[in-house]
């Protein structure tokens, strides 16, 4: 297969059996066999709470704050299932979205429920 990217250049790819990232900021995560990596009971909380926290958010009103929340709360979600954690950046960029996101994620018990989730693994 051959295609040119945005600057004329060709791209090649010919037979590859692992994984392979093209382009800029990418992520390149692999889990043989099938089966995702062991989640530490911290972290499967977290998820639970994740998860709980966006199905309450699909019944508000969607402001900017919201669909930011919902946004991080969509990659911890991905970045927890893929790698068994979320990492620091990924908890700080969720703690920001919790805390700016604060007067509707504190009408909603699961919203506590994800800020004591992440103070807990970030500490405070």
């Amino acid at each position: 297969m051959a295609t040119a990217d945005g600057q004329g250049r060709n791209i090649r790819i010919g037979t590859n059996s692992g994984v392979i990232s093209v382009g800029d900021h990418n992520t390149v995560i692999q889990n043989s066999g099938g089966a995702g990596p062991a989640i530490d009971p911290a972290h499967e909380e977290l998820l639970r709470a994740v998860r709980e926290l966006r199905q309450d958010l699909a019944r508000m009103v969607a402001t900017p704050q919201v669909e930011e929340l919902g946004g991080q709360l969509d990659d911890t979600e991905t970045e927890i299932a893929a790698q068994g954690a979320a990492s620091p950046g990924r908890l700080a960029r969720l703690r920001a979205a919790l805390a700016d996101a604060s007067s509707v994620v504190g009408l909603l018990g699961s919203g506590a429920a994800a800020v004591e989730a992440v103070a807990a693994l970030v500490g405070g």
